[in-house]
Parts: C-alpha cells; structure tokens; sequence
C-alpha cells in the first residue's frame, strides 16, 4: 500500500522533536540557554535568507504577520527558553518533561476557544498519554533541592506552547513556512539576545558537541520539525496535533538509552504502549477525519 505524505508526517515530526533532550545534553554543559538559542535561531534565519534567494517567498500582510510573531514568541522563545532555564536552575529533564506532557489535556481543555469539540474517547485517549508518559519519566523524576523558579519556568514553558499552538491554529493556521519562520525565529532571536545580554555571560564554547547540537538544532530541529508542526497546525485539530507530543519522552527515552546507555525498564516500556495506545485513540478516524497527520 502506497503511503500518503500524511502518513509519515506525523512519526518523522516525532522522532525529530524528540532530539531536542539529547541536542540539549551535548550542548548545555558548555553554553547557557539564551545563548545557545539566540545562535540557534540566527542560524535559522540565515538559512531562511538564504533558502529566499532560491525560491520566492510569499510575505503576509501585516496584521497577519504580528499573529505569526505573537505565535512564534509563544512556541520558540517562551516555550524553549522555559524549558532550559528551568533545567539549568536545577529541574530534572524528566520532571519538566511530566509537566510539559500535561500539554494535551490542557490544549483539549482550552479547545472550545477554537471551535474545536473533544470527543469522549480522547479525553480517555489523553489520559492514557499522560499517564504513560509518567510511566517513562517516574523513575527519573527528582523532586528535592528545585527551587521553585525552576518550576514556576516549566509551567510558563507548558501554558507558551499551549496557547502557542492554539493561537495560531485560530489567528494564522495558513501562511508561507519559510515567511513564518523567518518572522518567528527573527522575533525569538531578539528576545533570546535581550535574555544573553542581561542575564547571562554570553560565553559559547566551540567545540564538537556545541557545534553538533548547533547545526543539528538550526536544520533538522529548527527548520525540519517546526515546519512539519506548521504543516499540522494547518491541516488538523489542535488536540490531535499535540497528542502527538506524547510520544516525546518515550521516545526520548529510547534515544537515551541507545545513545547514552541510560537504563530503559520495564516500567518504562509499559508507558510506551500506554503512550501509544492514548495517541491512537486521540486520532482515531472518525465520521469525518481532518487531517491523519494530526506542534
């Protein structure tokens, strides 16, 4: 049977986002995160310039461009930068990914604001992802000696990509890819130097990992798996895209372990069928499918 774009959508979008731990593992060591961000997204911009001498690039309108920004502040900047700031005051990468995996459920829960109804069998399909992916990260989770910035950074990370992904599912779900992101990069960038400039020393070590997790995060991570979150957004409904982000620290897990030898338990290979089983039902076919690829 011949496979449909939309068909490989959806797993290749995961199996790069879910990178973003490892890239994060390589690099955090030896940079601090606006910092490594702020070059990230430079990086992307370049490459988005450069891509425009090739190919034309559709620009928006201006009222349509301040929603793309808006967007790009929420899902970039906020979401990435509370993230990493949170792991880097003293949250382990299993605790932010529990919070950040409460994202679904509160994405479902804010989608009457799009017009969007959440049928019964995914909220039980919802419950099922989160409930696995406390599964994968359970034994990971350190809950002494974070202090309570690191926390309050994390759900700022989950309410930036939530509200991120709903907004621009309700105010520009359509709009040129290489526009958008240069539009939301640029904005993200600017925010990341004011962060580097006064928050932090600025110090980048060049060397292997740093420039590995750079171009890694600039091309496959930056510009690969956002555009294929764009493409998404576009074509399905706010909570099927996001269950999809269940399957991240599963599968982040895996690469862990493969990568770095990190222990992958029993336990943790239930939460991954359990995952697994939460995200089928959240995207299950119904009357009428809207999109099978279903930030």
């Amino acid at each position: 049977m011949k496979l449909s774009l939309d068909n490989v959508i959806a797993p290749i979008f995961v199996l790069i986002w879910s990178t973003g731990f490892v890239i994060a593992r390589l690099a955090m060591p030896y940079v601090e995160p606006a910092t490594f961000l702020f070059w990230r997204f430079a990086g992307v911009i370049a490459a988005m310039a450069a891509l425009s001498l090739v190919w034309r690039i559709t620009w928006p309108s201006w009222s349509q461009i301040k929603h793309i920004a808006v967007a790009g502040m929420l899902l970039q900047f906020g979401y990435l930068l509370g993230v990493w700031f949170a792991v880097r005051l003293g949250m382990t990468a299993g605790l932010v990914a529990i919070i950040v995996g409460l994202q679904p459920i509160l994405t479902a829960w804010f989608a009457a604001w799009i017009s969007e109804k959440v049928s019964p069998r995914q909220w039980i399909g919802l419950c099922f992802g989160f409930a696995g992916v406390a599964l994968v990260v359970a034994e990971k989770i350190g809950f002494n000696h974070i202090p309570l910035v690191s926390y309050i950074l994390a759900f700022i990370a989950l309410l930036s990509i939530t509200f991120g992904t709903l907004y621009q599912k309700k105010y520009c779900p359509v709009f040129d890819l290489r526009a958008g992101s240069s539009i939301q990069f640029g904005i993200s960038a600017i925010l990341c130097f004011f962060c580097m400039y006064f928050f932090e020393t600025g110090v980048m070590v060049w060397n292997a990992p740093v420039i590995t997790a750079l171009l890694w995060a600039i091309f496959p991570l930056s510009i690969g798996s956002i555009s294929l979150l764009f493409m998404m957004i576009r074509k399905g409904a706010a909570t099927k895209v996001t269950s999809l982000l269940y399957l991240t620290p599963p599968t982040t897990a895996v690469m862990a372990w493969f990568l770095f030898d990190e222990p992958f338990t029993l336990l943790m290979a239930l939460g991954l069928c359990l995952t697994m089983t939460g995200v089928v039902l959240v995207n299950a076919r119904q009357a009428i499918t809207v999109a099978t690829i279903a930030e």
